[in-house]
């Protein structure tokens, strides 16, 4: 009997001992509490508590944590928005005051997530209705933005603090998405037919410009071509006239008669024709009178430039 009860008070005192002790995981702090009531907190590490008397409430993790959130919100102009967010929080701190208000806000860990996953979608919801379904998808960082502003006072009042909040995705219903594609495929082929229209204009112009400036070259060449063409009739009349003028100082100085020496240009003239015509018709009056003529007007051309010479003289 003697040897049972100290056998029993042994392995009672076996017990005891062993669950004085209490091993907490790096991250984790342990909330104790006595008979319900809050006592302390235990560290990291190898710790002691009071047997039977000390408990373990719960083990607080102090490391981040991330939760993927899906739902759903309704813009201003009356079209469905489907978010999909990763949050990332931790423990605010890990003072005393902090991991106590961590440990004892909520019931469980399940009811914290469900007020925060709440408190999200309200104030995403909240931001989205003021907006309009064309102003939703270059609004991402605002809308983060508005709901880490919100969410960082709630947050801290229950001990946490908010690390980051990403918008992974953001979508319409199908018939939206569709019109929304439709849009962008007219506005594409918009600016495609402007910028074609566009490049025809530039090709065009440039042709135009290049057919005005093979014009203004060839009148230019013209112009030249003409000058120098007056240039050289201007010179041949000038000529002729000089031999016409030798010519006839020639025969008064030999006391010729001059219809002789007419006589010979209008031959040579003739023959002149008949060599250089290169097969066109000239038609030449041959009669003698026609001939008398013209030996007239060259005499009296004779005459005028021997009165032009003797006037400058």
């Amino acid at each position: 009997m003697i040897e049972g009860l100290m056998y029993f008070v042994l392995i009672f005192g076996i017990i005891v001992l062993f669950s004085s002790f209490v091993t907490v995981k790096q991250g984790m702090v342990a909330v104790v509490t006595v008979f319900g009531k809050y006592r302390r907190i235990l560290r990291p590490g190898l710790n002691l508590k009071v047997p039977l008397i000390e408990k373990i409430f719960s083990r607080v993790s102090i490391q981040n944590r991330s939760v993927e959130l899906e739902f759903q919100a309704t813009t201003q102009d009356q079209a469905n928005v489907n978010f999909k967010a990763m949050l990332l929080f931790s423990v605010l701190n890990q003072e005393e005051d902090t991991i106590k208000n961590v440990a004892f806000k909520f019931v469980d860990y399940q009811s914290l997530m469900t007020a925060l996953t709440r408190t999200i979608e309200g104030s995403i919801r909240s931001f989205v209705a003021t907006k309009k379904q064309s102003e939703i998808l270059s609004l991402r960082t605002e809308i983060v933005q508005e709901v880490k502003q919100q969410l960082d006072h709630t947050l801290e009042g229950w001990g946490y603090h908010l690390i980051d909040l990403q918008l992974n995705d953001i979508a319409f219903d199908d018939t939206i998405m569709k019109s929304m594609a439709k849009v962008v495929a007219s506005n594409n082929l918009r600016a495609a037919a402007e910028n074609e229209g566009q490049a025809l204009l530039i090709t065009k112009t440039k042709a135009a410009e290049a057919d005005g400036n093979a014009i203004k070259i060839a009148a230019e060449a013209e112009k030249i071509a003409a000058q120098l063409r007056g240039q050289g009739v201007a010179l041949f009349r000038e000529e002729v006239a000089k031999g016409m003028s030798q010519a006839a100082k020639e025969m008064q100085t030999a006391n010729l008669d001059s219809s002789f020496i007419l006589f010979a240009m209008w031959t040579e003239s003739i023959r002149h024709f008949a060599e250089n015509g290169k097969g066109n018709t000239i038609f030449l009056d041959g009669s003698t009178d026609s001939m008398k003529r013209t030996m007239q007007e060259l005499m009296s051309v004779t005459r005028s430039g021997g009165m032009a010479a003797e006037e400058k003289k």
